[in-house]
C-alpha cells in the first residue's frame, strides 16, 4: 500500500517563531532594514520636494513618494536582502508591488488620520506612517514576494 505523502504546512505562527531562531533571518531583517531606510530617505526627499517645491497636495504627494520608493526598494531587495535572482523577476515584482501596496494602504491611512485627526503636520506624520507599515510590509515580502 502506498505511503500518504500529503505535507501539511505549519500554522503562521510557528513558522515565524521557527524562522526566529536562524541567524541568516535577522541578518536579512538587518538587510531589509537598511533597504528600508534608503527607501525611507528616497520616499521623504520626494514627498517633501513635491509638497514643498511643486505645492502638489499631501495626499498625491504620498503615492509619487510611495511609486519611487517601491521601485528602489524592489531592486535592492531582490538582489541585496533576500537574493532573489534566482526567482522570475516578473512574478516576484507582481508579489513585491501587491504586498507593497497593501503595506501602502495601512501607510495612507495613517497619515492621513495623523493628518486629519492628530494635527500633525505632514512630513512628520509621513516619517511616522512608514514606520508603521514596515513590519507588515517585511513579513509579506519575506513570506510571500521573496519566498523559496
Amino acid at each position: 500500500m502506498p505511503k500518504d505523502t500529503t505535507v501539511v504546512a505549519s500554522p503562521l505562527h510557528r513558522r515565524v517563531r521557527h524562522g526566529m531562531r536562524h541567524p541568516r533571518n535577522w541578518f536579512q531583517l538587518v538587510r531589509f532594514g537598511l533597504v528600508g531606510a534608503s527607501g525611507y530617505v528616497v520616499n521623504l526627499a520626494v514627498f517633501t520636494l513635491a509638497v514643498h517645491s511643486f505645492e502638489i497636495g499631501y495626499r498625491i504627494a504620498s503615492v509619487l513618494a510611495f511609486l519611487v520608493s517601491v521601485l528602489n526598494n524592489f531592486w535592492w531587495n531582490r538582489h541585496w536582502t533576500f537574493d532573489g535572482r534566482g526567482g522570475h523577476a516578473g512574478f516576484q515584482a507582481a508579489r513585491f508591488l501587491l504586498v507593497s501596496v497593501i503595506a501602502f494602504g495601512f501607510n495612507y491611512a495613517v497619515l492621513v488620520t495623523l493628518v486629519e485627526v492628530g494635527g500633525l503636520p505632514e512630513v512628520p506624520a509621513q516619517a511616522i506612517a512608514i514606520v508603521a507599515a514596515t513590519p507588515l510590509n517585511f513579513l509579506g515580502q519575506k513570506l510571500w514576494s521573496f519566498r523559496r
